[in-house]
This record gives C-alpha cells, structure tokens and sequence, in this order.
C-alpha cells in the first residue's frame, strides 16, 4: 500500500514518514515548495515530495493529512471525493504505536529533549522505533518499544492510547486554541486517562501532579514524590543529582549533560520509567552518557571568540530558562538573547512575559514575529515587544 502525505515536511509528519518508510511502505506526500530543515532528511530516505496538486491524489492512496489542513485543501477535498482511506496525523501515530510497547512523552516544556533523551537511552538498551517532534524517526518491525511525542495542541494527543506516559510539566501556552490554564489541564487530564499502563508525572508541577490515572508515578525535588533527586553539583558540563525513592532507599547518582535544572526534572523523568521498567542506574548512567542532545535544543557552537545557541524556545518559561542555563554554562560572557517570536496570539497573551525574561539578557535582537499557516498577521509587532526592553535592536 501507499502512503500519501498533505503537509509532508511538517516536523511530525517528515518523522512519521520515514518511520513507514523505515517499516518497508510507499511513502511520498507534498507540501509547499519553500526548502525546510526536514527536507534533506526526506530527500536521503527517498521519499517524493511534490507540490501541492488534486492530480497527486491516487484512488489507492491512504491518505495522512497534517493538522494545519483542513475539508477545503485541494488534496483533501480530492481524497473526500474519491473516497480515500484519510487519516489526521494522530490517527496515523496511533495506528502505528498499536504494534509497539509504547511511551508517549507530553508536556507544555520539554518534551521534545525528554522524548529524545528516552529513545537515545532506549536504543543503548534495548530495541526501540521512536517520533520525535523535530524531524527525527526511525522505524523496525521487531522493535520492542516505540518512544514518541505527543502534542496537545487542539487537543491531538487526545487520539493517543500508550502503554506508558511521561508529563514533564503543564503550562498555558496555545492561546489562540485553549481558553486557560484549566483548559490546558483538561487536555491533559483526557490524554492520561487514555494511558493504558502508568503515567510518570513531574510531582512539583502545580497542575501536573493533581492528573489522574489508572496508575500515577510521580518524580521530582519534593519530598512526596516516588523518585526524588537532590542536586549535588552544576557546571558548564551538566548536573550531577542523586535520586531516592520515596521510601527514603538511595538508588545512587545520576550525571546528566544536559545544562540547567530543566536537564534534572527531564533525565529523572526517564530514568523514573526505565528504573520501573527493570533496568538499574548504572545501566541507565551508561545509557545517557553521550547523549548528542535533541535538535534546536541548546545546541552550542563555536566560532572565534563567540559562543552561539541555538534553542527552540518560544514560550516566556522556556527562554527564562534558556538564558539562566546560558548563564550557568558561560558566567563570565554578555548573553545576548536573538529571539523571533512565534504567533501574533502567543506575543499578545504573554506580552508583559516576554518583557520581563527578556530582560534578564544583556542584549535583545528581535526578529519580525513567524506566524504560522493557520495565523499570518495579527494586532502586534515586535516593535511594541521592543520599546519596553532595556537593551534591544530589530534584526
């Protein structure tokens, strides 16, 4: 059969294509024709990409079309009338996870770095397929677990039904789809229910730790937590944490190479699972130690006398983080924050946010905001964003 994919180079639907791809299908798909980072990636596997025409639209297809496209596309209306099999992308996801013992990995921050985290340490230790939100996926038939992201916007992590789940952490973010944070929190709660296993929960996260389930882990600083970590030390090189059980029993010492406090809560969320599911610290320390850490998260360059990151962060919690571990990591450098913002919702909702962690930076370049297919202008700029920063340029 063939797999056809409206929207292919989206950063879900590029892994999940090669992940069938992987598993011995057809797979090709279409989408604009502007070059995109997962492009190359598609291209080395060998997929076909075209342009967006209802002529691609094959009677035999199974069609697998990206959020961002609804009835009216001109695909899509051709696969409603010819009467094609015709997927969302959480449907194909939860087609495909079906075969596996699968983790879903959720949270507002986070999941991104936690899902690929997992999948690296699983693939050190067993045999493990994994959909991770930047592009990244690869697929075995006799893989005994699949490791994947999932996302709640509008909810699409609702179509999702893992073996196990992680819940790094719930925030409102989204604010042209949820109402509030207790909007935000009855997606989640919808997602854990759907857990089939248990459900690892960040315990000190205010909303994350009043989810319910039929079986609840909790991990965290605090003391009620089942997993518990006490930093013992920080550095450029990352945290060393020690982890006890609830029951006051020490399983020993965890170094993670992930910067900052955000690098502890992620590594002890899947060490929480992998511990639960059998294997033992040493095995999980020997797992993680060369993790290369997932794309556009944190990711330090070098060039002459300047240090560059480069992170994904777009919500206000996320670059407050990003700069305190840039701050950790180089002390004694002027952090010089380059931000472009991402939706004229999410800029006007978290404006006076923004201005405050912005301005824990040196220095501020703004970009123009990147909208997004379903949000192309709106009532704000970054300019407004700008005069209320004590130090910024337009870039």
């Amino acid at each position: 059969m063939t797999y056809y994919f409206i929207g292919i180079k989206g950063t879900g639907m590029a892994s999940l294509a090669r992940i069938l791809k992987d598993l011995g299908e057809d797979v090709l798909g279409s989408d604009i024709q502007k070059e995109t980072f997962t492009q190359l990636d598609l291209q080395k596997n060998h997929i076909k990409i075209l342009p967006f025409d209802s002529s691609n639209i094959e009677d035999d297809y199974i069609v697998i079309r990206g959020n961002a496209f609804d009835a009216d596309h001109i695909e899509v209306a051709k696969a409603i009338s010819n009467g094609n099999k015709i997927f969302t992308y959480p449907q194909a996801v939860q087609m495909l996870i079906e075969r596996f013992i699968s983790i879903g990995v959720a949270g507002a921050h986070g999941k991104t770095t936690t899902t690929s985290l997992l999948s690296y340490a699983l693939s050190q230790l067993d045999q493990v397929s994994y959909l991770i939100g930047d592009g990244v996926g690869k697929g075995k038939k006799d893989d005994k677990y699949f490791v994947f992201e999932a996302d709640e916007y509008r909810r699409h992590f609702s179509e999702y039904k893992p073996s196990f789940g992680i819940v790094t952490n719930i925030d409102f973010d989204h604010p042209d789809y949820f109402r509030d944070i207790d909007d935000v929190f009855e997606a989640f709660q919808e997602f854990a229910i759907h857990v089939k296993d248990t459900l690892f929960v960040f315990g000190d996260d205010k909303y994350a730790s009043r989810l319910k389930a039929s079986k609840i882990v909790k991990f965290g600083f605090e003391k009620n937590n089942d997993y518990i970590a006490n930093v013992i030390s920080q550095d450029e090189y990352g945290t060393l944490f020690e982890i006890t059980l609830l029951s006051g029993q020490k399983l020993g010492s965890i170094k993670t190479n992930i910067t900052g406090i955000h690098g502890v809560i992620d590594t002890l969320a899947i060490t929480s699972l992998l511990h639960y599911l059998g294997f033992d610290i040493k095995q999980i320390q020997n797992a993680i130690n060369n993790f290369p850490g997932a794309k556009r998260r944190f990711n330090i360059h070098h060039e002459n006398n300047f240090t560059f990151i480069d992170d994904y962060a777009h919500h206000p919690n996320e670059i407050k983080t990003t700069i305190q571990a840039a701050r950790q990591n180089f002390p004694k450098k002027e952090i010089v924050a380059v931000f472009q913002p991402h939706t004229f919702s999410r800029v006007e909702a978290f404006f006076d946010d923004y201005v405050k962690v912005l301005n824990t930076a040196d220095q501020v370049i703004l970009t123009p905001i990147f909208g997004s297919a379903r949000e192309s202008n709106g009532k704000i700029s970054s300019e407004d964003l700008g005069i209320k920063l004590n130090n910024f340029e337009i870039g």
